[in-house]
């Protein structure tokens, strides 16, 4: 299959109906952002983009369900953001579906399909991970390049993707000149977290952080044809002595929001 074949393969006719909901609502979008564990609240803390022009519940898109895991939200908004004496429509999720939920990559992704469908082509994709670095809790990561470790992929059939400019250059640049630091993100399906022996060796093979999430994502738009960037915010130290804590990541992932919304803007912003 060629690349340009990609997207009337990957889009179902539910990923399609999504698109259109998502029309209805807001009219076309131009990007997407997908904010992670202690995320949620970005926006209204730090953003200076107003009022959303629209507000619904993540699951009351087609195909999309209900977040579950710990400091994600159940919404999706829209906001018509000022750019260049313009303006840009950009969608913002306030939390994501796993692999770890027991569902298939099909259905994590269902989000940004339907993001696709509806007309975004840049996306920014946040989460919370564990360091594998001598790096500080509530660093942020501007992520340059990933290692699926999960085991599945988001696609069946022959999308022989070239992944190689997935995480798109230009708009990594972007972030790294806000984000504390830029490196790789590698995504275990959890939902436990990593044993001693595999953080020494995720760490030897070149890995920066690691999570379970947001890699499906990134497959599925650059095989869209959107640009994908993303940012991963330091909630854990894989190699401290104490056990980790799932609250204390949500509370340490709150801490970096201003960071966060600072990258955010810096790609959409004016």
């Amino acid at each position: 299959m060629k690349p340009e074949q990609f997207r009337n393969y990957i889009l179902s006719p539910e990923n399609r109906a999504a698109g259109e909901y998502i029309l209805k609502l807001a009219g076309p979008l131009d990007g997407v952002v997908v904010l992670g564990s202690g995320l949620a609240g970005t926006l209204d803390s730090y953003g200076t983009w107003g009022q959303p022009v629209a507000s619904v519940p993540l699951s009351c898109i087609p195909g999309v369900s209900a977040p579950v895991g710990d400091g994600h939200v159940d919404e999706f908004r829209v906001y018509q953001v000022p750019r260049g004496g313009t303006t840009t429509t950009i969608a913002v999720a306030l939390g994501r579906t796993h692999l770890y939920e027991g569902v298939r990559p099909e259905k994590v992704t269902a989000l940004v399909r339907a993001a696709a469908a509806a007309g975004a082509r840049t996306a920014v994709l946040c989460n919370a991970n564990g360091c594998l670095r001598d790096w500080n809790l509530g660093d942020v990561m501007a992520i340059e390049d990933h290692v699926n470790f999960s085991g599945v992929s988001p696609f069946t059939g022959t999308v022989f993707l070239d992944t190689s400019a997935c995480w798109d250059p230009a708009l990594t640049d972007t972030l790294a000149s806000v984000c504390e630091r830029r490196g790789t993100y590698a995504i275990l399906r959890g939902p436990e977290y990593q044993t001693p022996l595999e953080t020494r060796l995720l760490a030897a093979a070149g890995v920066d952080c690691v999570g379970m999430s947001t890699v499906m994502e990134a497959l599925t738009l650059h095989a869209l044809g959107v640009r994908v960037c993303g940012m991963s915010v330091v909630t854990d130290l894989s190699f401290a002595s104490a056990p980790t804590d799932p609250t204390a990541v949500v509370e340490t992932g709150k801490r970096a929001q201003k960071r966060v919304f600072e990258g955010i803007q810096a790609v959409f912003g004016s």
